[in-house]
């Protein structure tokens, strides 16, 4: 999963960048997403991998909070590139003559911008937190990752602030953002059933049916796993750390997997790259066996 996470998101920025067909709004966000997906996988994947392989068990109370808020702070940064990502479909279908005017390309970055830097501020407290609390418990952290709960809940203190604040960035941050998308999705479905034809409706939900999907994986797992380590107390512990790998892992595997299958400009130009590569390969073997066979081709007899 983590070698298609790479792969993926790796492979859309740099077909965006090649193909001025898609520089557009759209793909712009896409790309965008793809960077923070590449950051927020590497971010617990490499460590989680030296635990199995080499049995790399430890890590500095520094490189933990700092591990913990690039988790928070780019999954807070992929919740907002959702929400900018609504806005463009919400702009392209309902307002589509003004698309290009509202969503320039000096507002597309300023968006991705705010989006970051709002990611950013928003986790601050939770290393700061985590960091000024007694921890006498014990040092094993029951996860494969800091993640910001497992970690406070060692301390041997009242942790109902951490606990607290928390549940604030999932209700009032995650879920302000959830009601964004779901405001702006109710006015696109709304465009869409005014067109005139059903091929157009079909045709135009299309290119709202793949952000829909890549949203559904990102916030489900999400808010399954922080409401299981609250409340879940009667649950095995390898259920919680599957639980928590999986909202980390599973949106950065399956969003190139869904953007590229489903958008067709991605999908042409990425079986265009394998049929060039493809066609060298074929020609570099049958030319080398070319090659080979005429050296093997005897001489004139005398």
């Amino acid at each position: 999963m983590y070698v298609i996470a790479l792969l993926g998101n790796f492979t859309i920025p740099c077909i965006v960048m090649t193909e001025p067909r898609l520089h557009e709004p759209m793909y712009y966000f896409l790309c965008m997403l793809a960077v923070t997906d590449l950051v927020l996988v590497t971010s617990i994947l490499p460590k989680t991998l030296s635990i199995f392989w080499f049995n790399s068990r430890e890590i500095d109370f520094n490189a933990c909070l700092t591990q913990m808020f690039f988790i928070k702070g780019f999954f807070m940064t992929e919740s907002g590139l959702f929400v900018a990502m609504a806005l463009d479909r919400y702009v392209a279908i309902c307002h589509p003559l003004r698309h290009s005017a509202i969503l320039t390309d000096h507002v597309v970055s300023k968006l991705g911008l705010a989006m970051l830097l709002r990611g950013s501020i928003i986790v601050l407290p939770y290393p700061f937190l985590a960091r000024q609390w007694p921890y006498c418990r014990t040092n094993i952290i029951p996860n494969t990752h800091c993640e910001h709960f497992a970690v406070v809940s060692l301390a041997c203190a009242d942790i109902r602030v951490s606990s607290y604040y928390g549940l604030f960035v999932i209700f009032f941050v995650t879920g302000v953002d959830v009601v964004f998308i779901v405001l702006s999705y109710f006015q696109i479905i709304r465009a869409i059933f005014k067109l005139p034809s059903k091929d157009a409706r079909l045709k135009t939900f299309g290119t709202c049916g793949t952000h829909l999907g890549a949203m559904l994986a990102f916030y489900i797992p999400r808010l399954f796993y922080s409401l299981a380590s609250r409340f879940g107390e009667n649950m095995p512990l390898y259920f919680h750390i599957l639980s928590a790998n999986m909202y980390l892992l599973l949106p950065p595997t399956l969003n190139p997997i869904i953007y590229g299958v489903k958008t067709k400009q991605i999908w042409d130009r990425l079986l265009w790259v394998f049929t060039l590569c493809g066609g060298k390969v074929f020609s570099w073997c049958c030319g080398s066996q070319t090659e080979l066979r005429a050296d093997r081709v005897p001489g004139p007899l005398p």
